[in-house]
């Protein structure tokens, strides 16, 4: 059988399988449906420094081959996350991961310090796709500039794997893949969401309640995978690659792209299992290809 862990940073991960922050809750929500110490990592929804109550609805439309959403960080906070989540989920035998979001780099990095003492959260995900209140509500990832104030600020305060999470809204991904690890990210994630828009013509409205959110699904693979790629290229750290993968093929495409792990994200809500039929996928394929290890093929594609 083919070996499948794989290292990113300091991080170790059984195998390359994880959760995308936002699809997957704590990972209790799923404890019914399928072994959490099953896959690599789980990266739970995004946490901010003060809780947040988040858009008003609708937040969520369907849209051909994906989904959009504007929920908008809804979360209690991470003094509520440390004092009743985390002792929840602090032994779930795989790598519990925090998506940290803010609104200044202060928010960011005030956030990212107290989860920096929970001794069982091993890693954050930064979410660099928010609005910086202090410039106008351009998100922080669409900046080299902004990226780097996020990250430098974090980097003060917080000593274990730093994932920095990148937006696709930009006109050059790897410039802010470099910006962000010459600022001391450990890793990258990408992509985000694209954004997006629905209308209802019958109601001649749009079907979010402000108007634009957040695209994921098969609809945007071609564009992650071929953002992986460049970005692969482009840094010396390691790739976590996501954007509308629905199964083992589509995973195994990000690995040959150059990602070291891989995200599921909107497939959780079609198929709460898929991450573990995505892992043992992975294998198969491996055995059947001879392979003796993932990292045979990872960055293969040139």
């Amino acid at each position: 059988m083919a070996k499948l862990n794989v290292k990113i940073g300091a991080l170790q991960l059984k195998n390359p399988v994880m959760t995308a922050s936002g699809t997957f809750g704590y990972g209790l929500e799923f404890a019914d449906f399928m072994p959490l110490d099953g896959i690599g990592g789980i990266i739970v929804k995004g946490t901010t420094l003060n809780p947040r109550e988040g858009n008003d609805y609708p937040r969520m439309a369907e849209t051909a081959q994906g989904m959009l959403n504007c929920v908008g960080l809804q979360n209690k906070g991470v003094d509520y996350f440390c004092t009743h989540i985390y002792p929840q989920i602090k032994d779930i035998d795989t790598n519990m991961i925090v998506n940290v979001s803010g609104s200044s780099p202060e928010d960011y990095a005030e956030c990212a310090a107290r989860i920096d003492a929970l001794e069982h959260i091993p890693a954050i995900e930064l979410n660099i796709s928010c609005p910086n209140v202090k410039d106008g509500g351009m998100a922080f990832g669409v900046t080299c500039a902004g990226a780097a104030s996020v990250v430098k600020a974090v980097r003060q305060r917080y000593h274990k794997t730093l994932i920095v999470k990148l937006s696709p809204n930009v006109t050059d991904i790897t410039e802010i893949a470099r910006a962000v690890e010459a600022e001391g990210a450990d890793a990258v994630s990408l992509i985000n969401t694209l954004m997006g828009m629905a209308i209802d013509i019958e109601k001649r409205k749009p079907l979010l309640s402000i108007r634009t959110g957040g695209l994921s699904g098969p609809a945007v693979k071609p564009v992650a995978l071929r953002m992986v790629w460049q970005v692969a290229k482009a840094v010396g750290i390691p790739v976590v690659g996501l954007g509308g993968i629905s199964c083992a093929k589509d995973a195994i495409e990000f690995l040959m792209a150059g990602a070291t792990a891989i995200e599921i994200g909107t497939a959780n809500f079609l198929d709460p299992a898929i991450s573990i039929k995505v892992r043992d996928g992975i294998e198969a394929w491996l055995d059947s290809h001879g392979c003796q290890s993932v990292e045979d093929i990872i960055g293969v594609i040139d």
